[in-house]
Protein backbone atom coordinates (compact mmCIF):
# COMPACT_ATOMS: atom_id res chain seq x y z
CA UNK A 1 0.00 0.00 0.00
CA UNK A 2 1.35 3.44 -0.92
CA UNK A 3 1.67 6.05 1.77
CA UNK A 4 -1.35 8.37 2.01
CA UNK A 5 -0.70 12.03 1.13
CA UNK A 6 0.10 14.23 4.11
CA UNK A 7 -2.91 16.47 3.46
CA UNK A 8 -5.19 13.44 3.84
CA UNK A 9 -3.79 12.82 7.33
CA UNK A 10 -4.02 16.53 8.19
CA UNK A 11 -7.64 16.54 7.07
CA UNK A 12 -8.36 13.42 9.11
CA UNK A 13 -6.82 14.90 12.28
CA UNK A 14 -8.77 18.17 11.84
CA UNK A 15 -12.02 16.25 11.28
CA UNK A 16 -11.42 13.99 14.28
CA UNK A 17 -10.73 16.96 16.57
CA UNK A 18 -13.65 19.05 15.43
CA UNK A 19 -16.11 16.18 14.89
CA UNK A 20 -17.51 18.05 11.93
CA UNK A 21 -16.54 17.98 8.25
CA UNK A 22 -17.73 21.53 7.55
CA UNK A 23 -15.65 23.12 10.32
CA UNK A 24 -12.65 20.95 9.46
CA UNK A 25 -12.92 21.98 5.81
CA UNK A 26 -12.83 25.64 6.84
CA UNK A 27 -9.63 25.15 8.81
CA UNK A 28 -8.07 23.28 5.88
CA UNK A 29 -9.24 25.92 3.35
CA UNK A 30 -10.95 23.29 1.16
CA UNK A 31 -14.56 22.54 0.30
CA UNK A 32 -16.58 20.05 2.32
CA UNK A 33 -16.93 17.79 -0.70
CA UNK A 34 -13.15 17.84 -1.29
CA UNK A 35 -12.44 16.93 2.33
CA UNK A 36 -15.10 14.21 2.32
CA UNK A 37 -13.54 12.77 -0.85
CA UNK A 38 -10.10 12.76 0.82
CA UNK A 39 -11.47 10.90 3.83
CA UNK A 40 -13.04 8.24 1.60
CA UNK A 41 -9.77 7.84 -0.30
CA UNK A 42 -7.86 7.51 3.00
CA UNK A 43 -10.27 4.81 4.18
CA UNK A 44 -9.93 2.96 0.85
CA UNK A 45 -6.11 3.06 1.09
CA UNK A 46 -6.18 1.69 4.66
CA UNK A 47 -8.94 -0.83 4.01
CA UNK A 48 -11.16 0.02 6.98
CA UNK A 49 -13.54 2.83 8.02
CA UNK A 50 -12.18 5.69 10.12
CA UNK A 51 -15.24 7.89 10.53
CA UNK A 52 -18.85 7.25 11.40
CA UNK A 53 -21.06 9.73 9.55
CA UNK A 54 -23.81 10.95 11.87
CA UNK A 55 -26.65 13.44 11.55
CA UNK A 56 -24.75 16.17 13.42
CA UNK A 57 -21.18 15.37 12.57
CA UNK A 58 -18.77 12.48 12.59
CA UNK A 59 -17.30 10.16 15.20
CA UNK A 60 -14.23 7.95 15.15
CA UNK A 61 -14.37 4.21 14.66
CA UNK A 62 -12.03 2.13 16.84
CA UNK A 63 -9.59 2.02 13.93
CA UNK A 64 -9.96 5.78 13.49
CA UNK A 65 -9.18 6.31 17.18
CA UNK A 66 -6.00 4.20 16.91
CA UNK A 67 -4.87 6.12 13.81
CA UNK A 68 -5.58 9.44 15.51
CA UNK A 69 -3.59 8.46 18.61
CA UNK A 70 -0.64 7.38 16.44
CA UNK A 71 -0.59 10.29 13.96
CA UNK A 72 -1.80 13.37 15.86
CA UNK A 73 1.26 13.75 18.16
CA UNK A 74 3.62 13.61 15.16
CA UNK A 75 1.70 16.22 13.16
CA UNK A 76 1.57 18.44 16.24
CA UNK A 77 5.33 18.08 16.62
CA UNK A 78 5.85 19.05 12.96
CA UNK A 79 3.61 22.11 13.35
CA UNK A 80 5.47 23.14 16.50
CA UNK A 81 8.82 22.73 14.76
CA UNK A 82 7.68 25.04 11.96
CA UNK A 83 6.25 27.69 14.31
CA UNK A 84 9.49 29.74 14.47
CA UNK A 85 9.62 29.77 10.66
CA UNK A 86 6.79 32.04 9.52
CA UNK A 87 5.99 32.29 5.85
CA UNK A 88 8.03 35.02 4.24
CA UNK A 89 6.48 37.53 1.88
CA UNK A 90 8.33 40.36 0.14
CA UNK A 91 5.27 42.58 0.54
CA UNK A 92 5.26 42.26 4.36
CA UNK A 93 7.97 43.91 6.44
CA UNK A 94 8.42 43.69 10.21
CA UNK A 95 10.66 46.24 11.93
CA UNK A 96 11.52 46.81 15.58
CA UNK A 97 12.35 50.22 17.08
CA UNK A 98 12.62 51.71 20.55
CA UNK A 99 9.35 53.49 21.44
CA UNK A 100 10.82 56.99 21.74
CA UNK A 101 12.53 56.84 18.33
CA UNK A 102 9.49 55.23 16.74
CA UNK A 103 7.03 57.87 17.94
CA UNK A 104 9.25 60.94 17.62
CA UNK A 105 11.10 60.22 14.39
CA UNK A 106 10.02 57.17 12.40
CA UNK A 107 6.21 57.24 12.63
CA UNK A 108 5.86 60.90 11.50
CA UNK A 109 7.72 59.92 8.32
CA UNK A 110 6.02 56.61 7.56
CA UNK A 111 3.36 58.27 5.44
CA UNK A 112 5.99 59.02 2.82
CA UNK A 113 7.10 55.39 2.72
CA UNK A 114 3.52 54.16 2.39
CA UNK A 115 2.90 56.62 -0.44
CA UNK A 116 6.01 55.41 -2.28
CA UNK A 117 5.37 51.72 -1.65
CA UNK A 118 1.63 51.12 -1.12
CA UNK A 119 2.08 47.42 -1.90
CA UNK A 120 4.29 46.88 1.18
CA UNK A 121 2.67 46.25 4.54
CA UNK A 122 4.98 47.52 7.25
CA UNK A 123 4.61 46.03 10.70
CA UNK A 124 6.29 48.31 13.25
CA UNK A 125 6.79 46.91 16.74
CA UNK A 126 8.06 49.19 19.50
CA UNK A 127 10.07 47.72 22.33
CA UNK A 128 13.00 48.55 24.58
CA UNK A 129 14.23 44.95 24.23
CA UNK A 130 16.63 43.93 21.50
CA UNK A 131 15.26 41.56 18.89
CA UNK A 132 16.90 38.14 18.77
CA UNK A 133 16.97 37.65 15.00
CA UNK A 134 17.98 34.00 15.33
CA UNK A 135 14.89 33.16 17.36
CA UNK A 136 12.42 35.84 16.29
CA UNK A 137 12.42 35.08 12.59
CA UNK A 138 9.41 37.27 11.90
CA UNK A 139 11.60 40.38 12.26
CA UNK A 140 13.39 41.68 9.17
CA UNK A 141 15.24 44.65 10.69
CA UNK A 142 15.54 46.94 13.68
CA UNK A 143 16.46 50.52 14.45
CA UNK A 144 18.90 50.47 17.34
CA UNK A 145 20.85 52.95 19.42
CA UNK A 146 24.46 52.15 20.22
CA UNK A 147 27.99 51.98 18.90
CA UNK A 148 27.16 49.81 15.86
CA UNK A 149 28.65 46.59 17.20
CA UNK A 150 26.14 43.75 17.08
CA UNK A 151 27.93 40.50 16.18
CA UNK A 152 26.41 38.49 13.36
CA UNK A 153 24.33 41.41 12.06
CA UNK A 154 24.81 44.11 9.46
CA UNK A 155 24.72 47.55 11.08
CA UNK A 156 24.42 50.68 8.93
CA UNK A 157 24.74 54.17 10.48
CA UNK A 158 21.76 56.47 10.15
CA UNK A 159 21.98 59.48 12.46
CA UNK A 160 24.35 60.77 15.10
CA UNK A 161 22.73 62.08 18.26
CA UNK A 162 23.40 65.54 19.69
CA UNK A 163 22.43 67.01 23.04
CA UNK A 164 21.37 70.65 23.37
CA UNK A 165 19.71 72.55 26.26
CA UNK A 166 16.07 73.20 25.43
CA UNK A 167 13.04 74.56 27.26
CA UNK A 168 9.45 75.64 26.75
CA UNK A 169 8.70 79.22 25.63
CA UNK A 170 6.75 79.66 28.89
CA UNK A 171 9.83 78.89 30.98
CA UNK A 172 11.98 81.18 28.84
CA UNK A 173 9.48 83.99 29.45
CA UNK A 174 9.48 83.33 33.23
CA UNK A 175 13.27 83.51 33.29
CA UNK A 176 13.27 86.86 31.47
CA UNK A 177 14.63 85.63 28.14
CA UNK A 178 17.28 83.23 26.90
CA UNK A 179 20.23 85.46 27.83
CA UNK A 180 18.88 86.80 31.12
CA UNK A 181 20.91 84.44 33.33
CA UNK A 182 23.76 81.96 32.94
CA UNK A 183 22.36 78.55 32.16
CA UNK A 184 23.67 77.11 35.43
CA UNK A 185 21.16 79.35 37.23
CA UNK A 186 18.17 77.98 35.33
CA UNK A 187 16.10 75.08 36.69
CA UNK A 188 17.88 72.16 35.06
CA UNK A 189 16.58 68.63 34.62
CA UNK A 190 19.44 66.30 35.47
CA UNK A 191 20.29 62.88 34.07
CA UNK A 192 22.04 59.94 35.73
CA UNK A 193 24.72 59.67 33.01
CA UNK A 194 26.49 62.95 33.74
CA UNK A 195 25.81 64.42 30.29
CA UNK A 196 25.31 67.91 31.76
CA UNK A 197 28.85 67.84 33.18
CA UNK A 198 30.18 67.07 29.71
CA UNK A 199 28.06 69.82 28.16
CA UNK A 200 29.19 72.48 30.67
CA UNK A 201 32.82 71.44 30.13
CA UNK A 202 32.33 71.83 26.37
CA UNK A 203 30.70 75.24 26.86
CA UNK A 204 33.43 76.36 29.26
CA UNK A 205 30.94 77.07 32.04
CA UNK A 206 30.66 75.94 35.64
CA UNK A 207 27.98 73.26 36.21
CA UNK A 208 25.15 73.91 38.69
CA UNK A 209 25.41 72.85 42.30
CA UNK A 210 22.14 70.91 42.04
CA UNK A 211 19.40 69.90 39.64
CA UNK A 212 15.70 70.32 40.30
CA UNK A 213 15.03 66.72 39.28
CA UNK A 214 16.91 63.69 37.98
CA UNK A 215 15.18 61.93 35.07
CA UNK A 216 16.44 58.67 33.62
CA UNK A 217 14.98 58.64 30.09
CA UNK A 218 14.69 61.04 27.18
CA UNK A 219 10.91 60.89 27.03
CA UNK A 220 10.65 62.13 30.62
CA UNK A 221 13.16 64.90 29.91
CA UNK A 222 11.26 66.15 26.89
CA UNK A 223 7.88 65.85 28.63
CA UNK A 224 9.08 67.80 31.67
CA UNK A 225 10.60 70.46 29.43
CA UNK A 226 7.35 70.77 27.46
CA UNK A 227 5.46 71.29 30.70
CA UNK A 228 7.80 74.08 31.76
CA UNK A 229 9.25 72.14 34.69
CA UNK A 230 12.84 72.85 33.71
CA UNK A 231 15.53 72.78 31.05
CA UNK A 232 16.24 69.45 29.38
CA UNK A 233 19.50 68.46 27.79
CA UNK A 234 17.41 67.19 24.92
CA UNK A 235 18.10 64.77 22.08
CA UNK A 236 17.95 66.76 18.85
CA UNK A 237 16.79 63.78 16.78
CA UNK A 238 13.87 62.95 19.05
CA UNK A 239 12.97 66.58 19.77
CA UNK A 240 13.16 67.88 16.19
CA UNK A 241 9.38 68.07 15.66
CA UNK A 242 8.92 69.80 19.03
CA UNK A 243 11.58 72.35 18.11
CA UNK A 244 10.18 72.96 14.63
CA UNK A 245 6.68 73.47 16.03
CA UNK A 246 7.96 75.96 18.62
CA UNK A 247 6.93 73.84 21.59
CA UNK A 248 10.57 73.79 22.67
CA UNK A 249 13.33 76.31 21.98
CA UNK A 250 17.10 75.90 22.04
CA UNK A 251 18.93 77.82 24.76
CA UNK A 252 22.43 77.50 23.33
CA UNK A 253 24.31 76.97 20.11
CA UNK A 254 26.65 74.53 21.85
CA UNK A 255 25.89 70.92 20.94
CA UNK A 256 27.28 67.84 22.64
CA UNK A 257 27.75 64.75 20.47
CA UNK A 258 26.84 61.56 22.25
CA UNK A 259 29.03 58.42 22.01
CA UNK A 260 26.10 56.49 20.52
CA UNK A 261 24.18 56.83 17.26
CA UNK A 262 21.09 55.46 15.54
CA UNK A 263 21.60 52.43 13.31
CA UNK A 264 19.69 50.19 10.93
CA UNK A 265 20.42 46.59 11.92
CA UNK A 266 19.42 43.45 10.03
CA UNK A 267 20.35 39.76 9.61
CA UNK A 268 21.81 38.29 6.44
CA UNK A 269 18.49 36.80 5.34
CA UNK A 270 16.96 40.28 4.93
CA UNK A 271 19.46 41.20 2.20
CA UNK A 272 17.24 39.43 -0.36
CA UNK A 273 13.91 40.70 0.99
CA UNK A 274 12.60 43.14 -1.62
CA UNK A 275 10.31 44.91 0.83
CA UNK A 276 13.19 45.45 3.23
CA UNK A 277 15.47 46.71 0.46
CA UNK A 278 12.88 49.36 -0.43
CA UNK A 279 12.54 50.32 3.24
CA UNK A 280 16.33 50.42 3.67
CA UNK A 281 16.79 52.84 0.77
CA UNK A 282 13.93 55.03 1.97
CA UNK A 283 15.26 55.08 5.54
CA UNK A 284 18.73 56.14 4.41
CA UNK A 285 17.17 58.93 2.32
CA UNK A 286 15.19 60.13 5.34
CA UNK A 287 18.30 59.99 7.53
CA UNK A 288 20.24 62.03 4.95
CA UNK A 289 17.49 64.67 4.93
CA UNK A 290 17.59 64.80 8.72
CA UNK A 291 21.37 65.19 8.83
CA UNK A 292 21.23 68.00 6.25
CA UNK A 293 18.53 69.76 8.24
CA UNK A 294 20.03 69.60 11.73
CA UNK A 295 23.69 69.64 10.65
CA UNK A 296 25.81 66.61 11.48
Amino acid sequence: MSKPPLQFLQGFIATARLGNLSRAAETMHVTVSALSHQMRQLEERLGYPLLLRQARGVALTPEGRRLFDQVAPHLDAINEAFRPFPARHDCVLTVSAVPSMASAWLVPRLGRFVALHPQIEINLQSSQHLVDFEKQLQFDAAMRVGNGHWPGLTAEPLIDEWLVPMASPALVARMGGIDALPLSQWPLLGDPDGEWDRWFALAGEAPPKRYIAILDDSESHHRAALDGVGVALGRVTRARLLLESGQLVLLSSERLKTPWSHWLVYPERSATHRGFLAFRQWLHDEAAEHRAHVGG
